[in-house]
């Protein structure tokens, strides 16, 4: 597994690259010289990117907790679900929020 990963691995960032310079497009600057529409689609990405490696991280963890103590006391299975499944709102939140501000980001320019 470990080897298609590694394999796929300069496949995926040549088409990253690749596609940014493909579709990239003249852009306005301002006064002083800066273009300030890649640094937007930047803090875009990132906004949306560290919001869904947090939150992933974050169920993740909680999912893991939630099962060990499933797995020490079953009898307090049922309890224990309920509680996860609302505190797993709280993470996919953020990754709401984090839609939010990179769609506001995208907005700006």
């Amino acid at each position: 597994m470990k080897s298609r990963f590694f394999a796929l691995l300069p496949i995926c960032l040549a088409a990253a690259l690749w596609s940014t310079s493909a579709l990239a497009q003249e852009g306005g600057t301002l006064a002083g010289g800066t273009d300030w529409k890649g640094l937007v689609g930047l803090g875009a990405g990132l906004a949306m990117g560290l919001g869904v490696l947090g939150a992933g991280l974050g169920q993740g963890l909680l999912a893991g907790r939630a099962l060990e103590g499933i797995a020490r006391n079953p009898q307090a299975g049922g309890k224990i679900q309920v509680s996860m499944l609302l505190a797993l709102a709280f993470p996919e939140s953020l990754v709401l929020f984090a839609l939010v501000v990179a769609y506001m980001l995208q907005g700006k320019v």
